[in-house]
């Protein structure tokens, strides 16, 4: 069984990242096709990469960056689920990318984020050169989220039957784009 991780991109106290990277974690435990890695970048807190040495040569001195390391290399796909801060994404995600650089590989992507109107399309965008750079393969749609404080209850994300359709369809062609990248890693 291929494994997903959900890596949270949103670390602010407060977040409302977290009830919708739990809605992902959910849907993809039930898919039943995944094993599900949820990879909290608050709970993990990589500090500002820190590494002597530049990430192709996977030559870490750091125990966070190992294990950091060893987590994503167990990655089959990934799904990022992460804000709009600015236009662009924050930077955790970011830091959290730049740590490593063969792990990510030929490894399919897709992407949840959310904001205010944009629903995240601007973060998205400025992501997409980033994992492509790393060699990562793209989902061919992304959930995106508008103003999702108007979809909790009691701290508990309630997807519309759009984004629930969606995340669905990711989770097709993250299995399908793992299988195709597979023999290529």
């Amino acid at each position: 069984m291929p494994k997903l991780m959900i890596v949270v991109g949103s670390v602010r106290e407060g977040r409302i990242g977290l009830p919708i990277a739990e809605w992902v974690r959910r849907a993809a435990q039930a898919d039943g096709r995944f094993e599900v890695d949820f990879a909290d970048l608050a709970e993990i807190a990589l500090p500002l990469m820190d590494e002597p040495n530049h990430p192709r040569l996977r030559q870490y001195t750091k125990r966070h960056t190992i294990e950091w390391s060893e987590r994503v290399d167990a990655a089959d796909a990934f799904l990022f689920a992460f804000p709009e801060y600015n236009y662009s994404f924050g930077p955790a995600i970011k830091n959290a990318l730049d740590y490593l650089h063969e792990e990510w590989n030929r490894k399919p992507v897709g992407f949840v984020n959310w904001g205010g109107n944009s629903g995240g399309t601007r973060a998205q965008t400025a992501l997409r050169p980033v994992v492509g750079a790393l060699g990562m393969v793209m989902t061919k749609g992304n959930v995106e989220i508008n103003v999702p404080q108007r979809q909790l209850t009691d701290g508990v994300f309630e997807p519309n039957e759009q984004q629930a359709q969606v995340l669905g369809l990711q989770l097709d062609d993250l299995l399908a784009l793992h299988r195709a990248l597979q023999p290529l890693r």
